[in-house]
């Protein structure tokens, strides 16, 4: 276990420990990676785009959480891992954190207001988190 991770742990806290399902992570990885494809459909309005990329990044952030063993109690806390997790910089968890805040507003507050570069850029964001799931699961290691 990752001892940053493991200190996100406790009563209160915003991560459970819990061992990988394998099962569960396989069906994370393949939903992520749908939605992932179907973002890039430019026939689709940019709010659903927006909707598959933030949904498609959600997933594969949870896939690599459960992979070393943690449970998120909120959503946010799976971008705020990808350095533990993943070894993924600010580049790519703040423009996801940034998504999530987006999310929220429309989910809550029926306030949508997402345009091309934003959209263009959680897909970039989400495409780097699948490729580096995908590079560590080519080498063995945690995904």
């Amino acid at each position: 276990m990752s001892l940053p991770l493991e200190n996100l742990c406790g009563p209160g806290k915003p991560l459970a420990a819990e061992p990988p399902d394998v099962a569960e992570i396989a069906g994370l990885l393949r939903s992520g990676r749908a939605r992932l494809f179907d973002a890039h459909n430019a026939s689709l309005s940019l709010e659903s785009r927006f909707d598959l990329a933030y949904n498609a990044a959600h997933a594969l952030c949870l896939a690599a959480l459960r992979q070393h063993g943690y449970r998120a109690r909120h959503r946010y806390i799976v971008f705020q891992t990808l350095p533990h997790t993943l070894g993924l910089g600010p580049e790519v968890w703040r423009v996801l954190a940034k998504a999530h805040d987006l999310r929220n507003l429309a989910e809550y507050e029926g306030h949508v207001d997402v345009d091309a570069r934003l959209v263009t850029d959680v897909i970039a964001a989400c495409a780097r988190v699948d490729e580096t799931m995908l590079a560590l699961q080519s080498i063995g290691e945690p995904r």
